[in-house]
């Protein structure tokens, strides 16, 4: 896919909702998905919006899983690590 440099103003509705151009849905390729989905990222004090894929579990390599729970578990060791230091 290719990018380009493009700013946007979107309002954001009092329910905190978005509503995406039909051109940039187009150009994400979300037009074409019956349930389309959005990875929401902050990086840097800004959101960041990448279109996403569901995939069934039993097709993430058991390995990948074993790495994401591992990684999830730290985090949350840090997290509880901190808690009881403030």
């Amino acid at each position: 896919m290719q990018y380009c440099c493009m700013a946007l103003v979107i309002p954001v509705s009092k329910r905190g909702t978005v509503t995406l151009p039909p051109g940039l849905r187009k150009r994400l390729g979300l037009d074409r998905l019956e349930n389309p989905m959005l990875l929401v990222e902050e990086q840097g004090g800004k959101l960041v919006l990448e279109a996403a894929t569901a995939l069934p579990v039993r097709e993430i390599p058991e390995s990948t899983l074993k790495k994401w729970i591992c990684e999830d578990e730290s985090g949350m060791d840090a997290f509880n690590s901190t808690e009881k230091d403030a």
